[in-house]
């Protein structure tokens, strides 16, 4: 079954960007690429069991297993060595990036307390958008008796979009509730 967002791309937002930006080929319609989610554990160099329940977490809200990230070059200051795990991310595309977009747009982002809509200002000047989380609480599969300590995280929505007009329009007729 394909994801219900994918379902709601090709009939609504295809045709409204198309009138919008007068495509003449429907290959020329930005859509999403992939979704990544970067979590960045700096105390990790301190505490390695902080990582592992960093790691379970964004397994659970992005629904596959994610990739350690480690330490290119050692910096004294930070206590940090070479090869350190010091994060986790996970790359989503297809299905599962729209499941992943759909959840985070109905439901995880209205959860945010005194949630008025994510920034339009957060566009890189090439349509990709990069969103910041300060608590993993909102997504409902983080069982809250289980948490140690509150992750925040990046989400990062790469686009093929040429302009941030162009991706702005994409992302707000797939859902996203920017601010006004």
């Amino acid at each position: 079954m394909a994801a219900r967002l994918r379902e709601h791309y090709q009939t609504k937002t295809v045709p409204a960007l198309t009138k919008e930006f007068s495509y003449k080929n429907v290959m020329a319609v930005p859509k999403l690429e992939k979704i990544t989610i970067n979590i960045g554990m700096g105390e990790a160099t301190q505490n390695a069991k902080l990582m592992d329940g960093a790691v379970n977490e964004l397994g659970q809200i992005a629904g596959q297993k994610p990739v350690i990230t480690k330490a290119t070059k050692s910096i004294a200051q930070f206590k940090l060595r070479e090869g350190q795990a010091i994060g986790c991310m996970v790359t989503l595309r297809g299905d599962r990036m729209f499941e992943f977009f759909d959840r985070l747009v109905n439901v995880a982002l209205p959860r945010v307390r005194d949630f008025r809509g994510v920034s339009s200002k957060s566009f890189d000047g090439r349509g990709n958008y990069t969103l910041g989380i300060k608590d993993q609480l909102i997504f409902p599969e983080i069982d809250y008796s289980k948490v140690d300590k509150t992750k925040g995280m990046n989400i990062c929505i790469t686009t093929t979009a040429r302009t941030d007009a162009e991706g702005l329009a994409l992302l707000r007729t797939m859902g996203m509730p920017f601010r006004q």
